[in-house]
């Protein structure tokens, strides 16, 4: 193994430890964040709560309304890091090195285009794994130790669903090749940053819309109005010819609905690593 190879790994993270340090410390915010959340902002509205039952005057549903209103921002922030990860990986990480011509120059100092693209996205791989997993497994613990004080928000919102489970993971990988293949192809920073950003929100905007989809829901059938489980997905429901129909996802179809999508999205992100190898291939002949 030539000495540029070797060092290739150690200059990716110098070249990138800013973005690195940004991706640490917003996993850290986060995580600080719902500890604060859950620590402190739960047990003040658990005392009002118990103080209102001592009083006519009770004010604790906007208490519960402020800390359902900011777990929901949370996981909102949690579920779309791959749209930051995909502009990155567009435009910092490759397409600049593509446009300013170093990625070539690299190619003739003994690293061949394969194991150069190989360094390049092996960390942030690696970082963007761990991050997403250190948020999943926050904002789950933070979603059950609070849950009772969620009036709101419900597991089947979007980005909940994203935040509580491996597809913020699987999402960000994705993100990570959607942005390689787009600087490849466009060789442009900001035009393959603005692609990948465009490509991921679309990827999760489609799969979004069809995620109810994705497993088969419950349909029930009555001659009078249904009653669904509690927090139940309703996808449907009305009357026909037989009387009143409701189709719906319990809470039990959770982990179904996360498998497959993340099943989906990771294919995607194979499908797209594959792509951006055979287009460098194309390139660098």
């Amino acid at each position: 193994m030539s000495a540029a190879l070797q060092g290739l790994p150690r200059t990716v993270l110098r070249l990138h430890r800013t973005a690195l340090l940004v991706w640490a410390a917003v996993v850290a915010g986060l995580t600080g964040w719902l500890v604060y959340l859950n620590e402190v902002t739960a047990a003040a509205t658990r005392r009002a709560e118990r103080a209102c039952a001592h009083t006519d005057v009770c004010i604790d549903s906007f208490d519960r309304f402020d800390y359902g209103t900011t777990v929901g921002w949370i996981g909102t922030l949690i579920c779309y890091t791959f749209l930051a990860v995909a502009a990155f990986a567009g435009g910092a990480l490759v397409g600049r090195e593509l446009e300013s011509g170093t990625a070539r120059l690299a190619w003739t100092q003994g690293v061949t285009p394969v194991r150069w693209l190989t360094a390049k996205l092996a960390l942030p791989a690696v970082a963007v794994a761990a991050g997403g997993l250190t948020l999943v497994l926050a904002f789950r613990w933070g979603w059950s130790a609070g849950e009772d004080l969620i009036p709101v928000t419900h597991w089947y919102q979007s980005d909940i669903i994203v935040a509580r489970g491996p597809l913020t993971v699987a999402y960000g990988l994705c993100a990570l090749a959607v942005g390689a293949l787009a600087a490849l192809l466009l060789r442009r920073t900001l035009a393959a940053l603005g692609a990948a950003f465009a490509a991921m929100w679309l990827l999760n905007f489609l799969l979004t819309r069809y995620r109810a989809d994705l497993w088969p829901a419950i349909t029930r059938t009555s001659g009078r109005s249904i009653e669904l489980p509690d927090n139940a997905w309703r996808v449907n429901s009305g009357r026909n010819a037989d009387g009143y129909f409701a189709v719906y996802h319990p809470a039990s179809h959770f982990w179904p609905l996360q498998w497959v999508e993340t099943g989906i999205v990771l294919a995607a992100a194979a499908l797209t690593t594959a792509a951006a190898y055979a287009v460098l291939r194309r390139r660098a002949a």
